[in-house]
């Protein structure tokens, strides 16, 4: 499973941006797709996942403000992320957990990261 993500950048405190992460491979099925983002010296956390039945679930940090989606027939999550602070600057994934078989279990897949940088 190959993970593409774009939409990272810098902008303003108060501005807005929008990821997206597109998964391609011989993919069977996918579940849950989501965002997580580490910055610098910190763990890597939770920020929005969304199940393939359209569930959400987000981090109390950035609950009101970031909104994740997803395009199951293009095998894409997106993350609209306004009223950005200076808080929010890190190195967000994108990961997806996805059956390549039917008969095979869910692995967890992650891309390669996209720079939000967020100045004050």
């Amino acid at each position: 499973v190959q993970l593409q993500a774009s939409g990272g950048g810098l902008v303003q405190a108060g501005g807005s941006l929008r990821l997206s992460c597109a998964a391609s491979g011989r993919i069977f099925s996918i579940n849950v797709m989501g965002w997580y983002r580490q910055a610098p010296g910190k763990q890597r956390e939770l920020v929005a996942t969304i199940t393939s039945g359209g569930a959400t679930n987000y981090a109390d940090s950035v609950k009101g403000r970031f909104t994740i989606s997803r395009d199951n027939a293009k095998n894409t999550v997106y993350l609209q992320m306004n009223s950005l602070k200076p808080e929010d600057t890190a190195v967000y994934y994108c990961n997806v957990r996805a059956r390549l078989n039917i008969n095979w279990a869910q692995s967890d897949y992650w891309g390669k990261g996209t720079q939000v940088t967020v100045s004050s």
